[in-house]
């Protein structure tokens, strides 16, 4: 899929009035939020993309509640996106009934019908690849980008004919401690058939204190962290380059990325550059 549509022209779709209203208003609150509490800065490439693309993040830690989701909320405002963006995430969130919320936001049970939904509305994409292995990790690989091996968010920008940009986050996994991904536990529990969930963190954090599960389903008080989200240049696929291809390149520059911009991190970071 091109950029055959844009703004005000045939086949854009913006969000519905009322709808958009919220947005706005949810992101200036949320971004007034991590200015001050989480000294938020964004950095990277922050022009409007124009043509329709594919907004690929990584998790920082949870699932709606992970702050890596609200500093991207943040970012959408600041770099002044004009078209609508449908934003992907895991179907756990309509199991503990949060669903009818979001979704006046633009959000939507991660799926490839969903996408191309989005992608025929005019709207841009946006897709945290690495799902629950991602946003529940211990915390001694907070600082990695955890995929899984998946491209499925490869073939879907293939498939559309759309850039990837990335959008790399550090920062949230310094806002709790997390001991154990609770993967084993997931996989004996069967959760991974049951909810779709492949992990089940062992956390510590406030009000929760010590607790198995809890915490990424259910808000937390966070750690004043710093958040620095970096927006990536777009890529694009190398001609007959495949989704799996694709995708290990586009995790690398990620990877890379998140590298840099935790490098001279302290645990957690309380710095006021």
């Amino acid at each position: 899929m091109t950029d055959s549509v844009s703004p005000g022209e045939p086949g854009f779709e913006p969000l519905e009035a009322a709808a958009a209203s919220r947005l706005a208003r949810a992101q200036v609150a949320v971004g007034e939020y991590l200015r001050r509490y989480h000294r938020h800065e964004i950095d990277g490439h922050l022009d409007d993309p124009g043509e329709q693309v594919l907004f690929v993040a990584n998790h920082g830690f949870g699932g709606i509640f992970d702050l890596n989701v609200a500093a991207l909320v943040s970012a959408n405002h600041l770099i002044n996106v004009q078209r609508p963006t449908t934003i992907l995430i895991h179907q756990m969130t309509w199991t503990i009934g949060l669903g009818r919320f979001v979704e006046a936001y633009g959000v939507r049970p991660a799926s490839r019908q969903a996408a191309e939904e989005g992608f025929a509305r005019g709207h841009h994409v946006l897709v945290l690849p690495g799902g629950d292995l991602d946003a529940f990790k211990a915390h001694r690989d907070k600082d990695k980008i955890v995929f899984g091996g998946r491209s499925g968010f490869a073939r879907l920008a293939l498939d559309a004919g759309v850039p990837i940009v990335p959008i790399v986050t550090a920062g949230a996994g310094d806002s709790l401690l997390v001991l154990s991904d609770g993967q084993k536990l997931a996989k004996a529990l069967k959760l991974d058939r049951l909810l779709r969930l492949k992990a089940l963190p062992v956390s510590l954090s406030f009000p929760w204190g010590l607790n198995v599960g809890l915490v990424g389903l259910l808000p937390y008080i966070p750690l004043p962290s710093k958040l620095r989200p970096r927006v990536l240049p777009a890529m694009r696929p190398e001609p007959e380059e495949t989704a799996e291809s694709f995708a290990a390149r586009v995790e690398a520059a990620m990877q890379d990325a998140l590298d840099e911009l935790t490098r001279a991190r302290r645990c957690p970071d309380r710095s006021r550059s």
